[in-house]
């Protein structure tokens, strides 16, 4: 008898742990579901984003053509703007890096 009660406990104890575990993979297949619904709308979303950007940078671009037998005033003209625009976009780069440094730094740092 002491063996029925015993082998009639562990069975009870082992489908209990077996609902909870399954119940905890039911619900946890449930979120990941939601979670992977939500992350293909956030890629569609990124998606139409890239393409209007691509379509912007598109329509911005000017085309270069090879300037072989220019004036020479005027291709000095437009390396210097070349390089006032590069300065720009590094005075840019370089204070967003500085910026993001100061936010790390009191995040971690405190």
């Amino acid at each position: 008898m002491l063996w029925f009660t015993v082998w009639t406990v562990l069975v009870l104890a082992t489908l209990a742990g077996a609902f909870l575990v399954g119940r905890r993979v039911w619900r946890s297949g449930v979120a990941l579901a939601h979670e992977l619904g939500r992350a293909g709308d956030v890629a569609a979303q990124l998606s139409q984003r890239a393409a209007e950007l691509e379509d912007q940078a598109r329509a911005a671009h000017v085309a270069q053509r090879p300037a072989l037998g220019a004036d020479a005033e005027e291709l000095g003209a437009r390396v210097e703007q070349l390089r006032a625009v590069r300065r720009v976009q590094r005075a840019r780069r370089r204070e967003r890096h500085r910026s993001t440094v100061a936010d790390a730094a009191t995040r971690w740092l405190g």
